[in-house]
C-alpha cells in the first residue's frame, strides 16, 4: 500500500475535527512530483544508467555539461526553499493543533491520576484513549514529514532530511515527554480500577512488559493479602454482554499493543561509536530490536537495525539525527506500519535483514578460490552468471589473509526452479575457463557440521607440484612441462599424461624422492588448520594424483588420518624407479571412490564430508 493511501485510511479513525489538521502529504508529494522530478543535481542518478556524458556534444542543440548543471542547480535553488516553506506550514499546522489539544488531554489525564480520587473504569479508558489517539496523531504526521523529505532528497539530489528533522526537535509535538510519561501511570490506574471491579487482570491483555501494570497488579494482591478489601468492594463489577470487564477495553488494548516498525541505518567512519550511538538511542526510547546488520569497509561502518517502536516516540529520530551529526554519520530510516512492513520476523517463512526477500528460494554457499588471485575477469563472469540465473547475493566474506584477494565465500539465494546439475555443469565451464575453483553447496546443517575433511596435495597442502619437483631434481623439467601443457590444453587425458611423465622418471634413484621431501614448502596456515580441525574432532585425509611416498610424508607432517596417491614402482633392489605406476591410477573418479571408502570406514554421511 502506498503511504499516501495508508495515511488517508488511518485518518478515518480520527474525529472529523482532527482530520483537517493532518499534514497534507498529497500536496507535498504533488509539489515534488510535478516540479522537481527532472531537477536532480545528482546527475549519476538523474539519467539512465546507459547515459554517457560527453566532454563535447556532437549535437549543437544539446546543452553543455556546465549549462545542464547550472540549469538544474538554479531550479533546485528556487524550488527547495519553496518546498521547505510549504512543509513548514504543514508542520506548524499540525503542531498548533497538538498544542491546543494537548492541554485538554493533559487535564483529563491529570484528573484521572489525581491521588485524591478513585475514577471510574470508563473515565480511565476515555483518558487513555485520548492519550493514545494524540500519540498516534503525532506519529502519523511525523512519518508523513519524514517521507516527504525522503522524496525531496531523492528527486532533488540535496540532503536536507537530517537537518530538517533536527529543527523539528524544538517543536512542541516532539517536546511532549511530560504528557507521554503519563501513559504508564494511566495504565496503572486503569489496572487498579479494573481490579477494583473484580476483573481478572491477567486476562485483560494489557501489555505484559509494562512495569506500571505489573506494579498495580502487585498492589491489588497486597491489598487482598492484608485484608484491606475496601478498594475492591467499593464498586460492583461492570460486565458487558459477553462477560468482559468493559465493552470498550478490547479496541483500547489493541491500541496499547500497537507497534511501529522502523528501519534505521547509520553509516560513518567511527565503527564502534556508530553502533553504540544507535543502541544508546534505542535503549533510551525502549525500542525492541528485531534484527540488525553490519558491514564494514576499513573505517567506514554501516549499521542497520530493524526495531519495534512501542510508544510512537518521535523524539527517537531527533536523538538519532544528533548522534549522526556527532559521529560524522549519514542517517537514513524508514517507518513502516504493520500493513506496510517489508519483512516480518515472527515466522520461519519470512526474511531477516541479511536475506533477499524473495519467495521460493534455496540457500547455497559458493566458495571461489584462486591461489594466484581472483581476477576481475573471473569475478565479472561469475557475477554475470548469477544475474542471468536471478541468483541474489546475500553476503560476501573474504576467507584469505593475503595481500591479493584469493578466496571469497558467497551466501546465495537461489530460485528453487534451478537444477543443481545444470548449475554444476555451467560452473565447471566458468571454473575451467579461468582456472579458478568454485565450490557450491547447500547452506544446511550438514554443511555446518562436517566430520571429514579431504584435501588435495599439490598446490593445496603444499605449494609445489611433486612431479615437477622430481623432474627438476633429475634434469627432465622441460620434457615433463611439455606433457603437462599438452594435458592442460585437453590434447591428452590425465591418465595418459601421468603415464608419459612417469615414464620419463625411469632409472631415477629413489633418493631423489627424499631430496624432494626436503624441498617441499607447506602452504601457509596448513599446519595450523589441520591442528585446529583435529582438535575439533575431524577426520583428515589427503587424496592426491601425485605419488604415495610424498603423500605419506605430508600425512605424517600434518597429522592426517589417511593418505592415498599413485604408487611408483621400484626395481627389485629398491634403488630406482621403473617408470610405471602400480595399482589403480588416482584420477578424479578414483578420488571420489576413495572418499566414499573413507566415509564408510568412519561411519560418516557424504553430506558431512
Amino acid at each position: 500500500m502506498k503511504f499516501g493511501n495508508y495515511l488517508t485510511q488511518q485518518q478515518t479513525d480520527f474525529p472529523e475535527s482532527w482530520r483537517r489538521h493532518f499534514v497534507n502529504y498529497d500536496v507535498l508529494k504533488g509539489f515534488l512530483k510535478n516540479l522537481m522530478v527532472d531537477t536532480n543535481v545528482r546527475l549519476t542518478t538523474a539519467f539512465p544508467p546507459t547515459h554517457v556524458f560527453q566532454f563535447t556534444s556532437a549535437d549543437p542543440l544539446e546543452p553543455t555539461f556546465d549549462q545542464l548543471l547550472s540549469t538544474r542547480l538554479t531550479t533546485v535553488a528556487q524550488l527547495t526553499p519553496k518546498f521547505v516553506r510549504l512543509l513548514d506550514a504543514e508542520v506548524q499546522k499540525f503542531n498548533n493543533f497538538f498544542v491546543a489539544i494537548k492541554d485538554t488531554t493533559k487535564k483529563r489525564v491529570g484528573a484521572v491520576l489525581d491521588q485524591q480520587r478513585q475514577p471510574e473504569v470508563a473515565e480511565c479508558e476515555a483518558a487513555l484513549r485520548d492519550l493514545l489517539m494524540l500519540e498516534r496523531f503525532v506519529f502519523l504526521n511525523f512519518t508523513a514529514v519524514a517521507k516527504a523529505l525522503k522524496k525531496h532528497d531523492k528527486w532533488s539530489g540535496l540532503q536536507i532530511r537530517e537537518p530538517y528533522l533536527m529543527r523539528t526537535s524544538q517543536m512542541s509535538f516532539v517536546q511532549s515527554t511530560s504528557l507521554m510519561r503519563m501513559k504508564p501511570e494511566l495504565m496503572a490506574r486503569l489496572t487498579l480500577a479494573l481490579g477494583a471491579q473484580g476483573a481478572p487482570i491477567e486476562s485483560l491483555g494489557l501489555p505484559a512488559d509494562s512495569g506500571s501494570v505489573t506494579d498495580a497488579t502487585a498492589k491489588l494482591r497486597d491489598l487482598a493479602v492484608a485484608g484491606d478489601t475496601s478498594a475492591l468492594q467499593q464498586k460492583k463489577p461492570v460486565k458487558s454482554g459477553d462477560g468482559s470487564a468493559s465493552p470498550g477495553l478490547g479496541p483500547l488494548v489493541e491500541l496499547m499493543h500497537e507497534t511501529q516498525t522502523v528501519m534505521i541505518s547509520l553509516r560513518g567512519p567511527h565503527g564502534t561509536d556508530i553502533i553504540g550511538a544507535v543502541l544508546g538511542c534505542l535503549k533510551k526510547h525502549r525500542c525492541q530490536i528485531a534484527d540488525f546488520s553490519l558491514s564494514r569497509l576499513h573505517h567506514d561502518v554501516t549499521f542497520g537495525v530493524l526495531v519495534y517502536l512501542q510508544n510512537r516516540d518521535v523524539d527517537l529520530f531527533g536523538d538519532l539525527a544528533n548522534a549522526a551529526q556527532r559521529w560524522d554519520g549519514t542517517l537514513s530510516f524508514d517507518v513502516q506500519d504493520a500493513q506496510l512492513k517489508a519483512s516480518k520476523l515472527s515466522v520461519a517463512s519470512q526474511y531477516a535483514l541479511s536475506e533477499a526477500p524473495y519467495a521460493s528460494r534455496v540457500k547455497y554457499i559458493a566458495t571461489v578460490l584462486n591461489e594466484r588471485g581472483l581476477t576481475p575477469e573471473f569475478l565479472s563472469e561469475w557475477l554475470n552468471w548469477l544475474l542471468e540465473k536471478k541468483i541474489s547475493v546475500e553476503q560476501m566474506r573474504r576467507l584469505d589473509g593475503h595481500s591479493t584477494l584469493m578466496c571469497v565465500e558467497f551466501r546465495l539465494s537461489v530460485p528453487d526452479t534451478l537444477s543443481p546439475d545444470e548449475m554444476k555443469s555451467e560452473l565447471i565451464a566458468i571454473s575451467t575457463g579461468h582456472q579458478t575453483d568454485v565450490a557450491l553447496q547447500p547452506d544446511n546443517v550438514f554443511r555446518r557440521q562436517k566430520r571429514l575433511v579431504v584435501f588435495d596435495m599439490d598446490s593445496t597442502l603444499i605449494q609445489q607440484e611433486v612431479i615437477d619437483e622430481i623432474a627438476r631434481a633429475t634434469g627432465i623439467e622441460k620434457e615433463v612441462a611439455a606433457i603437462t601443457e599438452s594435458a592442460m590444453q585437453g590434447e591428452i587425458d590425465f591418465k595418459e599424461s601421468l603415464a608419459r611423465r612417469v615414464a620419463l622418471l625411469k632409472g631415477t634413484p629413489i633418493e631423489a624422492l627424499e631430496q624432494v621431501k626436503q624441498s617441499l614448502v607447506f602452504t601457509e596456515g596448513a599446519h595450523y588448520l589441520c591442528r585446529a580441525l583435529k582438535s575439533a574432532g575431524f577426520k583428515l585425509a589427503v587424496i592426491s594424483g601425485g605419488f604415495l611416498p610424498l603423500a605419506k610424508y605430508v600425512k605424517a607432517e600434518l597429522g592426517l588420518d589417511y593418505a592415498f596417491a599413485n604408487q611408483l614402482q621400484v626395481t627389485a633392489d629398491g634403488k630406482y624407479l621403473t617408470g610405471v605406476t602400480v595399482g589403480p591410477v588416482v584420477d578424479a573418479s578414483r578420488k571420489a571412490e576413495l572418499l566414499e571408502v573413507i566415509a564408510q570406514a568412519e561411519g560418516i554421511a557424504l553430506d558431512q564430508v
